[in-house]
């Protein structure tokens, strides 16, 4: 990959991005556990265990309130493995795809391990986070991609068949590089999504939902964002499924009020264009991040998902302090997810002086190897 741009950062910029970046990392989580709690549900189970209006508060999943799934887990590995690739910049050994893979294959070592092993000396911190150990309804592509340590490509993808959102879900933070050109972000997004999802709705949906974050992330409009990430679709072979599913998105925005039914006319959820159009719509139409985390994850497919990419978009659009206060203390997990989006906003505005030469403390490459 070509190197991208290197932005320029006051203060005030400074202190925006970290709020759209815990933002967007809390969001995904509190939608996440949100949908989490219906996510095997249809619309009709979930209204008769929790009342016409459906569900409309945290659920008990994994035994307890706020518990969030492998969409989180692996959202918080592909942001370890962007601070990575930040910091192997300067050292002539530049291949993003590669850190963020390796970061997939730390976190599938939690899916099969008991904790933390003090071997493994490429670990860092996050990868040593015990409450990370245990299985959260992983997608099936994602552990047969990540069983061996061979990088699936676009002209050689893993699991060229599958068609689900589970790399949809973990592709927020390629978003984040508001430093980077939107194609670069598309196409890192596209290339880590082929590690485990070949299908091309599979990954041109994560590379259109980096796209619409990184817009967001900036500070554009959602209508905005996603009509660039369109146009940046359009060159791509096999993009019309999820171009189709977008324009969809759009369209709905206008068919009147907000309900379950809308949403339902945008699919199930099950295929990964689909999902992102649910997380578009929602997050469009949604008076507040409450109502648009409610109307994404009441519907037959994957809650845990919807809830997760919408949670995304809106925490990106509006910042840390618009999200729900109840819902973040009941939140699992929450102070690995903050240190990471802090860490994360350091490297990309600070990365020289946290790991340069002149760098005052090692401390930075012992939570972040390069090797």
């Amino acid at each position: 990959m070509s190197a991208a741009a290197t932005a320029v950062w006051g203060r005030a910029e400074q202190q925006d991005f970290r709020a759209r970046v815990r933002g967007a990392l809390l969001g995904a989580a509190i939608g996440d556990a949100l949908g989490a709690g219906v996510g095997t549900l249809t619309l009709e189970e979930i209204r008769a265990a929790h009342g016409p209006d459906g569900l409309t508060d945290l659920a008990v999943a994994h035994g307890r309130r706020g518990a969030i799934t492998a969409a989180t887990q692996l959202t918080l590995f592909t942001v370890d493995g962007l601070i990575r690739a930040q910091v192997r910049r300067d050292t002539g050994a530049w291949h993003p795809p590669t850190d963020v893979h390796r970061a997939y294959l730390r976190w599938a070592a939690t899916q099969r391990d008991w904790g933390p092993d003090e071997r493994r000396k490429d670990n860092g911190w996050l990868a040593c986070e015990e409450w990370l150990y245990t299985r959260r309804d992983p997608p099936k592509a994602s552990l047969l991609g990540l069983g061996d340590d061979i990088l699936g490509t676009l002209d050689a993808p893993k699991n060229p068949t599958a068609r689900d959102p589970g790399a949809l879900a973990r592709s927020a933070p390629f978003g984040l590089l508001v430093g980077w050109e939107p194609q670069l972000v598309c196409q890192l997004a596209l290339e880590c999504a082929a590690q485990t999802h070949g299908h091309p709705t599979a990954y041109l949906s994560a590379g259109a939902f980096a796209v619409i974050v990184h817009g967001l992330a900036r500070g554009e409009t959602l209508d905005g964002s996603v009509r660039r990430a369109l146009a940046l679709l359009a060159a791509r072979q096999g993009h019309q499924p999820v171009t189709d599913a977008l324009h969809q998105a759009l369209g709905a925005v206008r068919q009147g009020v907000p309900s379950a039914e809308r949403v339902a006319s945008l699919g199930e959820g099950r295929h990964a264009e689909d999902a992102l159009a649910i997380a578009v719509y929602c997050a469009l139409v949604g008076e507040d991040i409450r109502q648009g985390m409610r109307l994404a994850v009441n519907h037959d497919g994957p809650s845990e998902t919807t809830g997760t990419v919408t949670g995304a978009l809106l925490g990106a659009l509006h910042g840390e302090t618009a999200l729900p206060p109840a819902w973040l203390a009941e939140l699992e997990g929450r102070p690995t997810v903050l240190e990471l989006a802090d860490d994360f906003a350091m490297e990309m505005t600070q990365g020289p002086a946290l790991h340069g030469p002149t760098a005052a403390s090692p401390g930075w490459l012992a939570r972040y190897p390069r090797g």
